[in-house]
C-alpha cells in the first residue's frame, strides 16, 4: 500500500509538472496535495513497518517528537489543501467566467504561503495541548485501526479520487508514459 502511495502520487506530480495545460490552479493544488501525501506517508509508514518486520515498537523521545512534527505538518497542510481545492472548485462552478479572475497566480501563492502559516500554527498549538492534556485510556486495537486508515489508506486513495478520474491527468500521463516508453526503447537499441 505504501508503494501504491508513493508511486500513484509520483505520477500525479509529474503529470502536472511536465503538461504545461495543466498548469492551472486546480493541478497546483492537485500536485501539492500529491506532495504533501507522499510526505504524510513517509513520516510513518517506514517506522511502522520497522515495527512489524521487528516486533519492536520502541521509539525514542527525539524520533517521537520528530514523527509528531511531521505528521503535525503534513496532517495540517493536507487539510488546508483540501480546503483550498474546495474553494477552487467553487469558483469554477459557481463564478465560471470570474474563475481566472479570481484565481490569478497571485493568490494561489497567497494561499499556498497561508497554509505554511496554519501549518506552524497547528503544529505549536497541537505540541501544547499534547502537554497540557492528561493520558487518557483508549483502546490499542481501536486506535491502530483508526491510525491505519488515516495514514495509510485514505492517502493512497487520494491520488485515485482526485485525479485519476479526470480526463487531462489521464491524457498527461499516457503523454508521460508514451515518452518513458519511446526513451527506453531508443536507449535499449530496440526503436525500429
Amino acid at each position: 500500500m505504501y508503494l501504491i502511495t508513493v508511486l500513484g502520487n509520483l505520477l500525479i506530480i509529474l503529470a502536472v509538472t511536465s503538461d504545461s495545460h495543466l498548469h492551472m490552479p486546480m493541478y497546483l493544488f492537485l500536485s501539492n496535495l500529491s506532495l504533501v501525501d507522499i510526505g504524510f506517508t513517509s513520516t510513518t509508514i517506514p517506522k511502522m513497518l520497522v515495527n512489524i518486520q521487528t516486533q519492536n515498537k520502541a521509539i525514542t523521545y527525539t524520533g517521537c517528537i520528530t514523527q509528531m512534527y511531521f505528521v503535525s505538518l503534513f496532517g495540517g497542510w493536507d487539510i488546508f489543501l483540501l480546503t483550498v481545492m474546495a474553494y477552487d472548485r467553487y469558483a469554477a462552478i459557481c463564478h465560471p467566467l470570474q474563475y481566472m479572475v479570481i484565481m490569478n497566480s497571485q493568490f494561489c501563492g497567497l494561499l499556498l504561503l497561508l497554509s505554511w502559516i496554519i501549518i506552524v500554527s497547528l503544529f505549536y498549538g497541537t505540541g501544547l495541548g499534547v502537554y497540557l492534556s492528561s493520558a487518557s485510556i483508549h483502546s490499542s486495537q481501536s486506535s491502530a485501526v483508526t491510525s491505519v486508515m488515516y495514514t495509510v489508506v485514505t492517502p493512497m486513495l487520494n491520488p485515485f479520487i482526485y485525479s485519476l478520474r479526470n480526463r487531462d491527468i489521464k491524457r498527461a500521463l499516457k503523454r508521460v508514459l508514451g515518452m518513458a516508453s519511446t526513451k527506453r526503447t531508443i536507449v535499449l537499441g530496440l526503436k525500429m
